[in-house]
Formats: C-alpha cells, structure tokens, sequence
C-alpha cells in the first residue's frame, strides 16, 4: 500500500511540447511552476489515501475531470442497466460496476445466460483467495472466447478486477457485450484522461494518457463530419486502391525523414510505437520536439500508447486531424487508422 501524495515530486512522467531553442531556466521554471498543480491534481484525485499498488506494478486511474464526463456516465449506465436486465430472472441488480462486479458472482452469471456456459466454480466465494480464483476461470474464459492469446496487452486481469479497477472494468464489460450482442448500439466515442501510475525503484512513475473504451463507427464519423477525408471510401475501392495510396505515403514520409537516415518500409509496423510519427511531425513543422517529451525506444504496449497518443494530441492542437482516431488502433497495427493519421500530414504537406 502507497500514499501517493508522499510520492508526488518524483513524478516523471514528459511535460507539454517544447522546441529545442528553450532555454534551460525557462524548462526549471515551467517545471517548477506544474508541481503545485500536480500536487492539487493528486489530492483532488484520491485526498489523503492509499492505493494498493505493488512495486512494478501499473495502474490506470480516471481523472476526476473525466469522471464527470457525460459520456462516461451514459456508458456506465448503459452497462449497469445492460446487466441488470441480462439478469433480471436471477433477482441480481447491479448498482456500481466497481463494487459489484469485483468478486465474480455477476460475470459468472453473465456467461451463463449469455452463452450458456457453465463453469466448475463457486455459487458464493467469500474470501478474498476464492474470490480471485474464481475471476481467474471467469477470465480465462472469456479470454478464449475473445480469441485473446497475448496477455501481455490486455485491459484486464484478475487482480485489478477484484481491486475493482473501473478502467479495467469497462474494458472487460465492453468486450462482453461486443462478443455476445455485437448489432448493440453502445455509446459511441467514449474516451477519458488516465493518469497511469508505476512504482519502480526510484519511486512513483507517472503518465497522462487518453484511454478509449468505445470507438466511433465508420458510418457515424462520415455522417457527422463534414470534411470526410475519404479514407473509410479508400478501403471499400480494394486493396489495390490502398496499395497506391500507401506507396504515395511512404514515398512521402521517406522524402522528409532521409535527412534523420530514417527509411521506411512498412508504414503500419513502423508508425505503430509512434516514435517515426514524432520526428516526422518535427520535420514537417520546423521543430524539434524534446527527447523528454516522448519515449524514444518504448519497450512495451503502455509506452507506445503513450507516444501515438502524444501524436494525436499534437495534430489536434495544429487543427490537422478532423477524424476522431483511437491511438489504440495505430499500436494494435490497424491500416485504416494509420493511413489517415498520416494522410492528414500528407494533405497538408505533401507540396513542401
């Protein structure tokens, strides 16, 4: 157990884009003038308790900004109410996702009646072993019912299900509800601030990150959008039309990254730890963007999200990304949303 607001100056986590023609008093002072703000961050977030987070460990926590967000009450309600009526015949009425969710009985009984499955566990656990013991099977089912093979990425595990993480939670209830009611209108573009905190030797590591639980439809982003980019026509034409519009993008990252010796062969693998996305945004706006400002060699899933995320927000301040896109899907190498985060660089740059 760690008091965080004991730990707040030994924060790491990369501050706001800065050019490189800073002075180093400036960056002190920058610095030094956020740690009151961080310090109200915390204490707003969780005033004067202790998390349960152990050494090497990482934990996501909602913003307390974002937990007033309309669109994270709307999913939550619908989750609850979604449950609620699942399990209407079994007399079970959910009333919070975090404390009613972490000791198993109800994910048991949602993949009864969902589909049918009968798990060798208990009715009732009551301690908190068969408590974890039984999420443990639960999970691992739903796990091979999801297709899921690399742990390593995933949004939940049974220890944060029963710290009754409510990131956590939402993932898992989301992909349930896709799994087994996949025509089910779920709110749509449902997306929070995180702080992400790890404890390492030198103490409480922390992150600012964006975490998506909904994405928006491809139908639903061309209808709302005036500005279409063209990108989801793009993928209906086949693969030789991508082919060509991938060939363009390549020729012209390559253009602006030879003079960094960076070449480019495979814009989804490449682009997908947002490290290239970076030095490319730099050359193309004139900039040099901190090398404490980003990872430079991400070394796992949290740390690219990281990076892509950064990279959005940066488009979004440079009002050149009009299309909603989750930095999820650029690390999970998904064509679609790593063409048009590049295509909105193209169509701006592309003469220069």
């Amino acid at each position: 157990m760690v008091n965080i607001t004991s730990y707040v100056f030994s924060e790491k986590r990369p501050k706001n884009p800065t050019l490189d023609n800073f002075e180093a008093e400036e960056k002190q002072s920058e610095m030094d003038s956020s740690i009151p703000n961080l310090v109200t961050e915390y204490e707003e977030f969780k005033p004067s308790t202790e998390i349960d987070i152990a050494p090497g460990e990482r934990r996501k926590f909602i913003q307390p900004n974002s937990l007033k967000d309309p669109k994270l009450d709307q999913l939550m309600t619908f989750l609850i109410d979604w449950i609620n009526a699942t399990l209407k015949q079994d007399h079970i009425v959910v009333q919070s996702l975090e404390e009613d969710l972490y000791d198993g009985l109800v994910l048991h009984h949602l993949l009864a009646h969902l589909g049918n499955i009968k798990l060798d566990v208990e009715e009732i656990a009551v301690s908190a072993n068969a408590q974890k013991q039984k999420l443990r099977v639960i999970l691992d089912t739903v796990n091979q019912l999801l297709q899921i093979t690399d742990d390593h990425n995933l949004n939940w595990s049974t220890e944060l299900i029963h710290k009754k993480d409510l990131v956590s939670t939402l993932h898992l209830l989301v992909a349930i509800v896709k799994h087994f009611n996949p025509d089910i209108d779920l709110p749509q573009n449902v997306c929070v601030e995180t702080l992400v905190l790890e404890i390492d030797k030198t103490g409480i590591k922390t992150v600012n990150q964006l975490e998506y639980f909904t994405g928006k439809s491809d139908d639903t982003e061309q209808d709302q959008n005036p500005e279409a980019d063209g990108i989801n026509d793009l993928f209906k034409l086949g693969s030789d039309k991508v082919k060509i519009v991938q060939q363009a993008i390549l020729h012209f990252a390559n253009k602006h990254l030879g003079r960094l010796g960076v070449v480019v062969k495979d814009l989804t693998t490449q682009f997908s730890n947002g490290v290239i996305l970076i030095l490319l945004i730099g050359q193309l706006e004139g900039y040099f963007i901190h090398l404490s400002e980003y990872f430079l060699n991400p070394s796992d899933y949290n740390e690219k999200l990281y990076n892509v995320t950064f990279v959005v927000k940066l488009l979004k301040e440079r009002g050149l990304l009009k299309h909603p896109i989750d930095p999820a899907d650029v690390v999970n190498l998904d064509s679609k949303a790593t063409i048009r985060i590049l295509h909105c660089l193209f169509a701006k740059y592309k003469d220069k």
